[in-house]
C-alpha cells in the first residue's frame, strides 16, 4: 500500500457501515451509488460488533471491488471470530479481489471471550502469514481508551505496525493539534506507516456525546461552543458541522497529512458537500506533488 500511497497522496477515502443481520442492503447501496459519484481512493466497510454484519460486510466489500471499480476496505475483528470462521472470510474477499483489510480487535462484548485473537496485531500477524492482503490498522491520537498512559498505547501501535501494517487510520479527533502532536510521537519511535486522519462531521449534539463516550475523544471549546449555539436547530447544526470539518481537513492538508478517512456515518449528502469543499485544494496537491 505504500506504493500506492507514493502514487495517490494526499488520499481520500470514506467509511461506511452494513445494516446489521440479514437487512435489506438497497439502502447501502444507494449509500455506495452516491459516494462513488465524488471518486473516492477507497471505501471502507465496517464489521458488526462480534461479527453481526459478516457476511453483509463481504458481500458490500466485493462489490464496492467489482461493480464499482473502487478498492475497498473490509473491517475484521479478532472480537467474535476464531481461525475457523475467518479463513472462510478472507478466502471469499481474496477470490473476489479485495485487497485490503483493517484488522482491529473490535468492541469486546460484557462476558464475551476472545478465540484465537487476543490483539489486533495477531490478527495482523495471522493474515499476513496466510494471505496477500495490504493491511490497515487502527491507531488512536489521544490514547485508546483502555490504554494505561499514551506511552503505553504508542509502544503497543509500535509493536502492531512492526507485524506488516501498511496503513494506520486514526480514529476520530475534533482537535488536530492532538492529532499532529500523536504524529510526531509515533515518528520519534519509529513509526514510519501512513497515518491518515479520521475526520467525523459533527451532525447532532446528540451525535457527539455518544461518539466521545465511545471513544474519549476530546472536545474543545470551539466546538462545545457550535454545539450551544446550533445544537437545538438540526439544520443549523448540520451546517456548522460540514464547516468545522471542512476547515479541519483543510488544516490537516496544509500540514502535510497522508490522507483523510471521512467517517460518512451513511450521509453522503455530507460527503459529498465536504468533498466539494476541498475538492481544488486536493487536486492542487496532488499536482504538486506529482
Amino acid at each position: 500500500m505504500r506504493d500506492y500511497f507514493a502514487q495517490i497522496r494526499p488520499t481520500m477515502t470514506f467509511e461506511i457501515f452494513p445494516p446489521k443481520g440479514s437487512g435489506d442492503l438497497a439502502s447501502i447501496f444507494a449509500t455506495v451509488d452516491a459516494l462513488a459519484s465524488l471518486a473516492p481512493d477507497l471505501i471502507s466497510v465496517t464489521y458488526g460488533a462480534g461479527g453481526t454484519s459478516r457476511e453483509n460486510t463481504v458481500e458490500i466489500a466485493s462489490q464496492i471491488q467489482n461493480s464499482y471499480a473502487i478498492p475497498a476496505l473490509a473491517h475484521l475483528t479478532c472480537a467474535g471470530n476464531s481461525k475457523e470462521e475467518l479463513d472462510p472470510v478472507l478466502r471469499t474477499l481474496s477470490e473476489n479481489g479485495v485487497k485490503n483489510i483493517l484488522a482491529l480487535r473490535g468492541d469486546i462484548a460484557e462476558g464475551e471471550k476472545l478465540k484465537d485473537f487476543r490483539y489486533a496485531s495477531d490478527l495482523i500477524s495471522y493474515i499476513k502469514s496466510r494471505y496477500d492482503f495490504r493491511i490497515f490498522a487502527a491507531c488512536y491520537p489521544e490514547k485508546h481508551i483502555e490504554a494505561y498512559s499514551m506511552e503505553d498505547d504508542l509502544r503497543c501501535l509500535k509493536e502492531k505496525a512492526d507485524c506488516g501494517v501498511d496503513v494506520l487510520i486514526s480514529q476520530l479527533f475534533f482537535d488536530n493539534e492532538l492529532f499532529y502532536r500523536f504524529r510526531d510521537q509515533a515518528k520519534s519511535i519509529g513509526i514510519d506507516t501512513p497515518i491518515v486522519a479520521g475526520i467525523m462531521p459533527i451532525t447532532s449534539s446528540s451525535q457527539i456525546s455518544r461518539m466521545v463516550s465511545m471513544c474519549g475523544a476530546t472536545v474543545p471549546e470551539k466546538v462545545q461552543k457550535i454545539i450551544r449555539a446550533f445544537g437545538h436547530n438540526s439544520m443549523a447544526m448540520k451546517e456548522a458541522g460540514i464547516a468545522y470539518a471542512t476547515a479541519q481537513i483543510v488544516d490537516l492538508l496544509a500540514t502535510g497529512v497522508d490522507g483523510i478517512h471521512l467517517y460518512t456515518m451513511n450521509q453522503p449528502d455530507i460527503a459529498k458537500r465536504i468533498s466539494e469543499n476541498i475538492r481544488g485544494i486536493l487536486y492542487s496537491l496532488r499536482v504538486k506533488r506529482g
